[in-house]
């Protein structure tokens, strides 16, 4: 039977057999895991109350690279800690300075046909270089490191049939931002987007990268591309053409959807305030005074990201109003800028270059001023995310953001650069060859050396909540009425200083929903228990655990929305918060904060496809449907995954013997 890529990975993958229809839960082997420091402090506290020696994966790295701004004690004690738990498990460790985790991955480990789960929205970067990789949440990730099948509700494979080429002028950064402009930041949900055709064929990885990374603002499940000659030729760069195989799909074999996108039809665009769908060709767009640029992220970092805004800022200068600042994605990219002339060329023109670190995109320094203007490279401009909810975030290309800067207000490189100039651009590729150094990247101690490594926590590494199994009533009432789009940001806000506190979940949780309701901790911790009923797409986002944690260690024992985010939705059930969509949106407007909500019979009515709940303030009752998976099911009658995790393990244990 002829098939698609994404299935042709997932069936070599497949702990039981299954037809993999859309909608069918699949059991994976997972052959690699990522985990990055903002995030992964719960993930090892997690594999640590399990209780196995060391990780069970083929290849698990632990990635110190989102906040390298130590503010006090907290943050290098996380580092610490890490460190000591990579040694400890038997998992790779990136230093600081290494590089951003998604660029490192497929440099260093990245191979065609692989499954990789990482605890990072983003980790479909990958899909680049013919893997499937998918962005998770870090229980899961602890799950993953088990060795345990990993429970995946099969997508819808979306072909994405490309054709033409892309114009001087234009970026990969367009292609993305298109599909976002068609689908919108929830029409991913449930799919993998999988790119065919004569336009992706002539992408090299550095730019498929953009492509795969920012599909995850779709919602989609992952993004992917085939391996071909140029995947040959990117893992060649790296000294590891051995590790490349070409995958492609079958001749003739059927998609669940399909589209068309020709890339010579292309323009720059814009994402413009306050969602990455909000997409205009950037001359469309009002002018307005720019006081910010940044060039970077793990999406629009990479070799010829940086090489094209140095190209378009070569003998030119930022704007005196303009602060731009450029982060690199890794050491080996840095290294070879240097080598080529591009670092010199962007300090000629007078930008600012950063550490090779996620950074600003996650409000880790260099937050906007107040209602500043900023033109960013990275992936999202969620309200707050940079740091300031004043700001107004402008996404663009590193062709586009480079060419801002110089002007002070929003201008594309085919308006700023001559004929020559463009044409110069379009010729800019990655190198046959990188440079390479892994000295920053410590590699997995042997298990016997490895079980006498202390773990070292700091006085801020405080113990990772467990939640208790679903009472038979629950009567709670409604902490919180949300609208539309609440983002993980909103949930748990990003910056130096709040990222540093996420190994601390009683403190952390003091600042849940603290820009979108400051009063909301406060609120939930008085209620005790409580409910959240929210509107479409709630928990969109980053794949950041805590903005499940935090609510459930404050009293929020389900949530009731229009619709849920798939990495949040999994979150939820992992750490024993009920996710529940109200069968008639019609409902959500009927009910208002502080309402008590009464679910009888609780464990039982999650075996079924519906719960009743019943507004006791109101007088009326309606119905949300629950759309789980057995396992799913399972987890939440239980407490959550670490519960259902460890009688796995001990029935395991108990069979083997």
């Amino acid at each position: 039977m002829a098939m698609d890529l994404t299935r042709k990975i997932l069936s070599a993958h497949l702990a039981e057999p299954s037809r993999m229809e859309p909608g069918e839960e699949l059991s994976l082997r997972v052959d690699q895991t990522l985990t990055h420091d903002i995030n992964a402090v719960m993930t090892y506290l997690a594999f640590e109350a399990i209780g196995l020696p060391r990780a069970r994966v083929e290849t698990s790295v632990s990635y110190l690279d989102h906040n390298l701004l130590y503010l006090d004690h907290k943050t290098p004690d996380d580092h610490l800690y890490l460190q000591s738990a990579a040694r400890r498990y038997g998992a790779y460790l990136s230093r600081p300075g290494n590089g951003v985790c998604h660029a490192v991955h497929i440099a260093r480990f990245g191979a065609p046909g692989k499954l990789l789960m990482g605890g990072d929205s983003h980790t479909p970067h990958g899909g680049a270089i013919g893997m499937l990789c998918i962005g998770v949440g870090g229980m899961d990730v602890a799950t993953a490191m088990t060795g345990l099948p990993m429970p995946l509700v099969m997508p819808r494979v979306v072909r994405v049939h490309l054709t033409g080429a892309l114009r001087p002028g234009c970026s990969a950064k367009d292609v993305v931002l298109e599909m976002l402009r068609r689908v919108g930041v929830k029409g991913g949900l449930g799919k993998v987007f999988e790119y065919t055709g004569p336009g992706a064929n002539r992408l090299e990885v550095s730019q498929r990268v953009t492509i795969a990374n920012m599909g995850a603002e779709t919602g989609a499940t992952s993004s992917i591309f085939p391996a071909d000659g140029e995947v040959r030729r990117f893992l060649a760069a790296q000294g590891r053409e051995g590790d490349y195989r070409e995958l492609l799909p079958d001749p003739g074999c059927r998609y669940d959807e399909e589209m068309e996108l020709d890339l010579s039809a292309l323009e720059p665009l814009m994402a413009c305030p306050h969602l990455p769908d909000n997409v205009k060709p950037v001359v469309e767009v009002e002018q307005r005074k720019v006081q910010q640029v940044f060039i970077g992220s793990c999406t629009n970092a990479g070799y010829s990201d940086i090489a094209k805004a140095a190209t378009v800022l070569r003998g030119r200068h930022v704007h005196p109003d303009v602060s731009c600042t450029c982060a690199v994605s890794s050491r080996q990219v840095y290294k070879q800028l240097l080598r080529d002339g591009y670092i010199e060329a962007l300090l000629d023109a007078g930008v600012r270059l950063l550490e090779l670190a996620c950074g600003p995109c996650c409000a880790i320094g260099q937050s906007p001023a107040t209602d500043g203007v900023a033109v960013r490279t990275t992936n999202r401009n969620f309200r707050g995310r940079s740091g300031n909810p004043t700001a107004q975030v402008y996404l663009a290309s590193p062709e586009t953001a480079a060419a801002t800067a110089v002007t002070g207000t929003f201008t594309t490189a085919s308006q700023l650069l001559g004929p020559e100039e463009l044409t110069r651009l379009a010729t800019i590729r990655d190198p046959d060859r990188m440079p390479v150094d892994d000295s920053l990247l410590l590699p997995p101690l042997p298990p016997e050396e490895a079980k006498q490594v202390p773990l070292v926590k700091g006085p801020g590494i405080a113990f990772l909540p467990v939640p208790e199994p679903p009472p038979r009533t629950l009567s709670a009432p409604v902490s919180l009425v949300a609208g539309d789009d609440v983002t993980t940001d909103d949930i748990t806000p990003a910056s130096a200083q709040f990222s540093s506190m996420r190994s601390n979940i009683p403190q952390m949780s003091q600042y849940c929903y603290h820009r979108y309701d400051p009063d909301f901790a406060r609120r939930a911790k008085e209620m005790g228990r409580s409910v959240i009923v929210a509107g479409e797409n709630y928990g969109q986002g980053s794949s950041r655990e805590h903005a499940a944690i935090n609510p459930m260690f404050l009293g929020v024992r389900a949530v009731i929305a229009k619709s849920i985010a798939r990495i949040h939705k999994g979150n939820l059930i992992n750490h024993g918060v009920i996710p529940m969509l109200f069968q008639d949106t019609a409902d959500y407007s009927r009910i208002r904060q502080g309402d008590l909500l009464e679910l009888e019979d609780l464990p039982d009515q999650l075996l079924e496809p519906s719960v009743v709940i019943r507004n006791v303030t109101r007088g009326f009752t309606f119905r949300a449907r629950l759309e789980l998976t057995d396992g799913q099911r399972q987890v939440l009658r239980h407490g959550g995954q670490l519960a259902y995790l460890k009688k796995q393990l001990q029935q395991g244990k108990e069979e083997g013997r």
